[in-house]
């Protein structure tokens, strides 16, 4: 097989070629051991206050068993709705400690986007953030949803001082709409509750659905990726075996800037980061760029994730540069294109270089990682981690050769089970136990791989994926619209941001409408910030819009 894997010869010394991806039955028997071996250790920190792993196990513990009490079954799925708390470590180790799948949710998604989800998932249960809970209730008669569990950012950060939050976050920033929902149950109700009880055994396969995780796929639509215990299994040792061999068990603190409901931090710094025992620092909001430079300065923070944007906004603020960076020792970005000088920039001011990686929510997610050790190719998304097979492929189906472009497949035990109710489109996107992913590059001789250009269509803002499809498919449900088309224009924060073009069915139409009208259905990464009015869009002899005209 080597001889069809050319990065392996440039792999880092320590690097295996494969890793064991049958190390545990299931995420259950990891978490268990997870939690145990760390006991004594602190897991997370927020606020200044931390939970120990010891702390962690007793709770989720508590979380599952009060899921069981309240009728849920294993493969039954629930949303979790909330920002970086540490509620969420809690409730989704709890899930996978009582059999229950897990749907990651966008606590900003509007109704009609959290409609969507619930529907197609068939979520039974829901933990809320209060903040967002008036969103729940205009839509919670159109779905399953049976047990609500509300909570807020203050809950678990005891005492006065999550007082003091609460009071602050819903009287004086009013940032917690009212809202009526029947029969719920506070967190902290919730785990005392479930304190009383004990967890029912019940048996788990590897390829069992852990995760159901909500992404555009290569197409269109919204579409729940189901990714087994055997696929987050298989990426957490892959995540070990390039990144964690640079750390010390017992000794490192971490910090997750990224909300752990994206795919790339859940993996990196919730589940592969419990491997090492690390304590990992919740950012409970990104944009806040305060909050991540007081973490840097309070805490010796040895590994950092985030994307390009936020590396970027880092540097430019003005307390950056007086941090002592001593500790840091890994540092990657992903979820969108690394910029090189953003890259130049981070290492002159850390001295800690900037890996780029890539992955697709369908490999959960880690594919490639330009190598920690500071001898990758600046520019590439890195070699293949290991047990993992990429090639490039032209159009007619051909194994390209050494610089020449086309589609980047991908095959290894990461590769999700398929999307949830569609084998139309699983069947589209794993050919041959291929992933095929719509990005187009290129492979060198070494085994670097490179994006030429991301699946052709998709916009990509501060590392969230936006489908032109479905803003157009929105948009055009607007009563004075005839026509729309959307696309990514060049952004220097956010990398990229949505365009549409519109032809008016109503003269009367203006950008305020649109934009008032936008804000009602989309979540704010998905707004459009530039809108054109057109007489008409370029179309092919078929009728189809073209977009890369628009793109000019």
């Amino acid at each position: 097989m080597s001889d069809l894997r050319p990065w392996l010869k440039n792999y880092p010394a320590g690097i295996p070629a494969n890793v064991k991806t049958d190390l545990y039955p299931s995420l259950r028997e990891f978490v268990s051991e997870c939690l145990t071996k760390f006991s004594s250790l602190k897991a997370f920190t927020m606020m200044g206050q931390s939970m120990t792993y010891k702390e962690l196990d007793d709770r989720s513990s508590a979380f599952a068993a009060y899921l069981q009490y309240r009728g849920l079954k294993p493969g039954d799925r629930m949303a979790l709705m909330m920002p970086n708390l540490f509620q969420y470590p809690i409730a989704i180790l709890g899930a996978i400690r009582a059999g229950v799948v897990i749907v990651n949710t966008n606590p900003l998604y509007t109704p009609r986007e959290m409609e969507f989800v619930f529907v197609n998932s068939k979520v039974k249960a829901i933990v809320i953030v209060e903040n967002f809970a008036s969103n729940l209730e205009k839509i919670l008669s159109k779905t399953n949803i049976e047990i609500i569990i509300t909570t807020t950012i203050g809950e678990l950060m005891g005492g006065l001082k999550g007082s003091i939050i609460d009071f602050t976050v819903k009287y004086i920033k009013r940032m917690v709409p009212r809202f009526k929902l029947p029969n719920t149950v506070n967190f902290s109700t919730a785990l005392r509750q479930g304190a009383r009880q004990s967890i029912k055994a019940f048996a788990v396969k590897p390829n069992d659905i852990a995760i159901l995780q909500y992404t555009g796929g290569t197409t269109g639509v919204s579409k729940g990726a189901m990714l087994t215990h055997h696929n987050l299994l298989s990426n957490i040792e892959q995540i070990r075996a390039v990144i964690c061999y640079y750390l010390k068990e017992g000794k490192e603190t971490t910090l997750s800037p990224l909300p752990m409901y994206h795919i790339f931090a859940f993996a990196v710094n919730l589940m592969a980061m419990m491997t090492i025992g690390a304590n990992t620092v919740l950012i409970l909001n990104a944009r806040d760029i305060g909050s991540i430079v007081k973490a840097f300065k309070e805490h010796p923070i040895s590994l950092m994730t985030g994307v390009n944007t936020l590396y970027n906004t880092l540097m430019n603020h003005p307390d950056f540069s007086k941090i002592n960076f001593s500790a840091l020792k890994v540092t990657v970005a992903g979820g969108m294109a690394l910029q090189s000088s953003v890259a130049d920039r981070w290492k002159a001011l850390t001295g800690c270089g900037l890996s780029e990686g890539y992955g697709m929510t369908e490999a959960s997610p880690v594919v490639s990682l330009n190598p920690i050790d500071g001898n990758g190719k600046p520019g590439s998304i890195g070699l293949p981690v290991p047990s993992t097979d990429v090639r490039i492929v032209d159009e007619s189906g051909r194994i390209c050769g050494y610089g020449e472009i086309g589609e980047i497949q991908v095959r290894g035990p990461q590769v999700m089970l398929g999307y949830l109710d569609r084998p139309d489109e699983t069947a589209k996107t794993i050919v041959d136990g291929w992933l095929c992913t719509g990005d187009i590059g290129s492979m060198d001789a070494d085994g670097y791989f490179k994006i030429v250009d991301r699946k052709k269509d998709m916009i990509i803002v501060s590392g969230f994926n936006v489908f032109p499809a479905e803003i157009e498919e929105v948009i055009s449900r607007h009563p004075k619209v005839q026509e729309v088309a959307a696309i990514g224009i060049p952004d220097e924060k956010s990398g990229e941001v949505v365009k549409v073009f519109i032809v008016k069915r109503d003269k009367s139409l203006d950008e305020d409408e649109v934009e008032r009208y936008c804000r009602e259905n989309f979540t704010n990464y998905k707004l459009p910030k530039a809108i054109e009015f057109r007489d008409s869009l370029p179309k092919s002899n078929i009728g189809k819009v073209l977009r890369r005209e628009l793109r000019g």
